[in-house]
């Protein structure tokens, strides 16, 4: 088994071997992966991972693959953080940071847990594989599909933006466009996988799917020289990658390379579907769940979020906070993002630039802290939200007095 210990419970603690398990038999809580942690310390170290392949399998004893020959080499992973300084400067804030993960093979975060989890369904000889989709994850699910020489089905609301459908039929999935919200999806998507035995990524791979996205955390440790920021700003849709970046957290606190307790997390949804943030502001800690999500942010739109609860007790445990945008903000997230570091994010993105700007003005986030955005998606999957967002554009002669007229004045004036 390489360097995986088994599955541990997140709610009762109980262990098990590395099987095909997606919750525990005792309480029904999530299972995540567990690592043999001193052989671990060992192998990974910085020296290790200064000379290895710039993608995500660079952090292998961390990820719960056994066998090479499994990987799907698309090769996803190791993005870049920029150093966004004019961000920063337009926020009057010190220090801020884009990991942008619009450059990943099919254009978003969702890159990272499915290379893991088509390996793992390989591993096991799975006939089939697929997912439950709010779009970026179709795509990247029927890529790595395509690579592996394995049939996808995508199960999506029927009325997600086009080209979200659009994209996973042209890598060769049968998209299942279901008449209902993402929720509605998900459950038909989770019967069909069970009935026919197929790996269904964030379905019955959940925990190993899970694991892709920490190296999110682990790239950016890594590229702001070994070391964690202040704050991180996640968006959350299930809730499952602020989870995932807290264990990485954890998992680094272990080996050593980090102490524990510097960085807040904080998480934001949109406030048309934040079941999220309303069970943070909610004494019992529980997510509120959303019968019909009404957000521009349709990537987040998750009704009933599974990794809801973790990602509350998680942002309170590390100081952090959950936030909510309205549409417009969001809007205006993107567009400031693009005009000051030239990273067109999808509406996902807007929001977590969104919820930066309105915590630094109410003093939830200080001004002098380091912070991290991640930016998980590209703005070119959501043309449509911009359609009449700007003015239409007049026709202008070929000739310099039209430009000069056009621009407001000649050359110079």
């Amino acid at each position: 088994m390489g360097y995986v210990r088994g599955l541990r419970c997140r709610e009762c603690g109980a262990e098990y071997p590395a099987a095909r398990l997606t919750v525990c038999d005792a309480c029904f809580g999530p299972l995540e992966v567990r690592y043999e942690m001193e052989a671990v310390k060992d192998a990974f170290t910085r020296d290790a991972l200064s000379r290895r392949p710039k993608d995500l399998w660079r952090y292998r004893e961390l990820l719960p693959i056994t066998d090479d020959a499994t990987r799907v080499d698309l090769q996803p992973g190791y993005t870049p953080l920029r150093h966004a300084q004019n961000l920063a400067e337009a926020l009057g804030l010190r220090d801020v940071w884009v990991k942008d993960d619009t450059v990943n093979p099919t254009y978003s975060f969702k890159d990272r847990p499915v290379a893991v989890a088509i390996a793992k369904a390989r591993e096991w000889g799975l006939p089939a594989v697929g997912c439950a989709s709010t779009g970026n994850l179709a795509a990247a699910t029927a890529a790595a599909a395509a690579k592996a020489r394995l049939p996808c089905y995508v199960f999506a609301s029927a009325h997600l933006e086009p080209t979200k459908l659009l994209l996973p039929r042209l890598y060769g999935a049968t998209v299942v466009p279901v008449d209902g919200t993402y929720d509605d999806a998900n459950r038909v998507a989770l019967i069909t996988a069970d009935r026919r035995g197929w790996g269904f990524v964030n379905i019955n791979l959940r925990p190993y799917y899970a694991e892709g996205s920490k190296t999110l955390l682990f790239e950016t440790w890594e590229q702001l020289g070994f070391d964690l920021p202040d704050v991180v700003v996640v968006p959350m849709g299930s809730g499952l990658l602020l989870t995932s970046v807290d264990k990485g957290i954890q998992e680094l606190k272990a080996l050593g390379h980090v102490e524990d307790g510097r960085t807040r997390i904080v998480g934001s949804q949109p406030d048309g579907c934040a079941p999220i943030v309303r069970g943070f502001e909610a004494k019992d800690g529980r997510p509120r769940p959303v019968k019909r999500p009404t957000s521009i942010a349709e990537s987040l739109a998750i009704g009933d979020p599974a990794s809801g609860y973790d990602a509350i007790q998680i942002m309170r445990r590390t100081r952090g906070f959950a936030d909510a945008p309205q549409d417009a903000e969001i809007l205006e997230g993107q567009k400031l993002l693009a005009r000051t570091e030239g990273v067109f994010a999808e509406p996902a993105g807007g929001t977590t630039v969104a919820t930066l700007k309105r915590a630094v003005e109410d003093g939830r986030i200080d001004r002098s802290e380091r912070v991290v955005l991640l930016v998980t998606g590209n703005g070119l999957k959501t043309p449509a939200i911009w359609s009449g967002a700007l003015p239409p554009l007049t026709p202008v002669a070929p000739d310099p007095a039209a430009v000069d007229r056009f621009l407001g004045g000649a050359y110079g004036g």
